[in-house]
């Protein structure tokens, strides 16, 4: 379901926010954002798991969508780059080290994408979804479920997440201070049993999708108009430390989804 979309910004619905879909298909990017420093784990991006690349899973799990049109990898390095070419994926540029710190915002890599393109080839994408390396279990599918559920709902965007834990809950938790034992959520009545606690979610770096409009302008943002796509937690391991790394070959073991 790609087509050539529309030249120039995309036309967005004012009462949501959303890309107004109308009958036309729809052009949809998978942007993979993968620069060369990490200080967690050195070169993160190109470590392996279940025998492939972070880079690799990442790249083969917007090509394999049915609805990703192109899948193109943000870099400074180029032996990600390498890598990238290798998985299929498209590297038209290399990104600049101003843009490839520990402190740059996604939306800043995903705008210089976009800009890019705008300017390279007279046109943006309708949707784009962003498609970290460090989510290495991601699959397909969950890629077109979000994107799915992006045009069916008419959201501004939809960002994957899944349910926390409940012995992680915010109301089980504790801060230390001056040495002292204290609740987190001081002063908030607490259930007693963990059945009686309020689901939590919390982002595991899988999907971010929204129109190309709304990363262009900064409101790619929480709240009102942004719809949870709910992962379950084996397929939401989102690589930071070695241990997650660990973790990750653990479930693609389980699931027979090493190489």
């Amino acid at each position: 379901m790609t087509g050539a979309g529309a030249a120039g910004r995309n036309a967005v619905d004012p009462k949501t926010g959303g890309v107004d879909v109308g009958e036309k298909a729809l052009e949809i990017l998978g942007l993979v954002p993968a620069r060369g420093g990490s200080k967690g784990i050195p070169g993160k991006n190109l470590r392996q798991v279940g025998g492939k690349s972070l880079v690799a899973r990442a790249v083969e799990s917007g090509l394999g969508s049915r609805l990703v049109g192109r899948v193109l990898l943000s870099t400074d390095s180029e032996a990600i780059a390498e890598e990238g070419l290798n998985a299929g994926a498209e590297v038209p540029f290399l990104r600049p080290g101003e843009l490839a710190k520990d402190d740059t915002p996604s939306f800043a890599v995903v705008a210089h994408a976009l800009e890019w393109l705008e300017k390279k080839e007279g046109r943006l994408p309708d949707l784009l979804v962003l498609l970290q390396p460090t989510a290495p279990l991601r699959r397909r599918r969950h890629v077109d479920e979000a994107l799915d559920l992006l045009i069916s709902s008419g959201a501004r965007s939809v960002v994957s997440v899944t349910r926390v834990p409940g012995h992680h809950h915010p109301a089980w938790q504790f801060s230390i201070r001056d040495g002292a034992l204290f609740p987190f959520l001081e002063g908030t009545k607490v259930p007693a049993r963990r059945q009686d606690l309020e689901a939590t979610y919390t982002r595991n770096g899988a999907v971010y999708a929204a129109g190309a409009a709304a990363w262009l302008e900064g409101a790619f943002a929480f709240g009102p108009g942004c719809v949870p796509y709910v992962m379950e937690p084996e397929d939401s391991v989102n690589v930071d430390g070695p241990e997650d790394l660990a973790l990750a070959e653990f479930f693609l073991a389980r699931q027979g989804r090493m190489r």
